[in-house]
């Protein structure tokens, strides 16, 4: 609901409609952050949510990578309003990928692979 379909903009809510009592209210009024993002951005946040965080259950829930799954993450965070500190998010990433493989989740092999593209 966030964009326009025509022009890609930001759209706003102009009438809220009670189903109960048939009231309306008409002004401008401003979706949440969350609102405003894309519908698969949304899909995204609700399996992140759903699986607690894990990136793991992420990446096997949409069949993706980490890294897609951590450049998903950092454009969700971005479109909300924040910026990543590039040097923070490489040191995370790097504890990510050695977390990983301490847990056995990950191949020497394929940290090693993750590590080099950072």
């Amino acid at each position: 609901m966030g964009r326009c379909p025509v022009c890609g903009n930001r759209m706003s809510v102009t009438r809220l409609h009670c189903d109960s009592c048939d009231s309306a209210l008409e002004g401008c009024f401003d979706t949440c952050r969350f609102c405003q993002l894309s519908q698969e951005q949304q899909v995204f946040v609700e399996v992140f949510l759903k699986g607690r965080g894990n990136i793991k259950e992420v990446e096997r829930e949409l069949g993706i990578s980490y890294p897609t799954v951590r450049s998903r993450l950092d454009s969700i965070l971005e479109a909300l309003g924040y910026q990543a500190d590039p040097a923070e998010d490489c040191s995370r990433q790097r504890n990510d990928v050695l977390g990983a493989l301490d847990r056995g989740e990950l191949t020497a092999d394929g940290a090693a692979k993750l590590l080099k593209r950072m």
